[in-house]
């Protein structure tokens, strides 16, 4: 995979009653997603709650998806931390598993490091990895994370690792910036963020979309997806997966999400989030799924 494309889910994370990553729930919801029609997975990005997960729980519980069968080259976990050696650590041993890629925020709080900070960190990031392997994707949301990537910065690390630097996931939601991006770095594959702009992104040469509801609507973004790449009539499957997304997007997607699992799996797991979220209810999964009505209808478990 020099250049990822189509649909990538950022795969939640559930918790057991006692905190700990929940192996079972983990498994069977990766390959659930797999099986609804995501071309990749992302473990531990923003909706897998990444930030809140110890790096030996992210490297065990990666293990544990190569171990249930899952191959290695489609997944893309998310590495990125403030600290170099502890996102090298992390993406080393992605790579050492075979995984696709990795994804990488840049190094936030030290806002004022500008490009040529990041820059730094990032080209030490390859130089530590040191490894022909390595395929990195630049995670760009700044609203989280204080720290831009900007279409200059990926310009740069493009042309100075070429074949490493391979993707762009731009979580702002502003498309001037995915647009920029896309002419800056045209060796980079840009994901815009989410599946509303998915259909923009692939007509203006993006790549797909990293999107947090790729989690419960996979199968109609994979369709929108083979639609668009082969020139059929969009107009009905992209006014669905937007009014998809704008609905758990207004429930609030992480837990809303988890709530929505909870419910229809039967499976009180899934209401458990780390600290500083707080849990969602039963009833909050009970609301989203009467609010997207006949549009949640796929998503069934156990029979």
């Amino acid at each position: 995979m020099d250049r990822p494309q189509g649909i990538v889910a950022p795969i939640l994370t559930p918790f057991e009653n006692d905190g700990r990553i929940a192996r079972d729930l983990w498994i069977a919801h990766a390959k659930w997603v797999l099986a609804q029609g995501a071309h990749y997975l992302s473990p531990f990005g923003t909706t897998g709650e990444a930030l809140s997960v110890s790096l030996r729980e992210r490297m065990e519980a990666l293990q544990w998806l190569v171990d249930a069968g899952i191959p290695p080259s489609v997944m893309m976990p998310g590495t990125g931390l403030t600290a170099l050696p502890e996102t090298a650590e992390l993406s080393s041993h992605a790579v050492g598993l075979g995984c696709a890629g990795v994804m990488v925020l840049p190094s936030f709080f030290y806002t004022a490091a500008g490009d040529n900070g990041q820059y730094r960190y990032y080209s030490e990031l390859v130089e530590r990895i040191a490894s022909p392997a390595l395929r990195m994707i630049l995670y760009h949301i700044p609203q989280n994370s204080g720290v831009p990537v900007s279409p200059a910065l990926t310009r740069r690390l493009s042309e100075a690792f070429p074949g490493t630097v391979v993707a762009y996931k731009d979580s702002a939601g502003d498309f001037a910036n995915t647009a920029a991006v896309i002419a800056a770095a045209p060796n980079v594959a840009v994901f815009p963020s989410s599946e509303g702009q998915l259909v923009m992104g692939l007509a203006g040469g993006g790549a797909g979309c990293i999107s947090a509801t790729v989690n419960l609507n996979a199968a109609a973004i994979r369709q929108l997806y083979e639609a668009a790449k082969a020139g059929a009539d969009l107009a009905e499957p992209d006014a669905a997966v937007k009014a998809f997304r704008l609905t758990v997007q207004k429930a609030g997607l992480i837990g809303s999400m988890k709530a929505a699992l909870a419910v229809r799996s039967g499976d009180r797991r899934w209401l458990n989030m780390r600290a500083p979220h707080e849990n969602p209810t039963l009833a909050a999964g009970e609301a989203l799924l009467t609010d997207l009505g006949p549009l949640a209808d796929h998503i069934r478990f156990g029979g």
